[in-house]
């Protein structure tokens, strides 16, 4: 298999990343149209992570693994912008 290969296993692997750093992630105090934001920004994590996983079963390899990015992608702009507490890890996030 290729680099360029989108797999099963490759969606697999970074599904259980981003669930990893789904449930590493906490809120930091914020109230008001803060917690809004980060509300907002959860919820589409976990629809695109819904997404790639109904698009997994459906064969759609492709799309499943741009899903789970676009997942992946809400939980680390949260934590960039200092709406979630991503603990110091640089495996999971891109830190402040």
């Amino acid at each position: 298999m290729s680099e360029t290969t989108v797999s099963i296993e490759l969606v697999e692997k970074y599904l259980t990343l981003t669930e990893e750093a789904r449930s590493k992630a906490t809120p930091i105090a914020i109230v008001g149209a803060d917690a809004e934001r980060l509300e907002s920004m959860l919820r589409m994590c976990d629809d695109y992570a819904s997404d790639a996983r109904h698009f997994m079963h459906e064969g759609d390899l492709v799309r499943a693994f741009g899903a789970i990015n676009y997942s992946h992608a809400w939980l680390d702009a949260a934590v960039r912008i200092g709406l979630l507490d991503g603990h110091g890890d640089d495996r999971l996030f891109t830190l402040p």
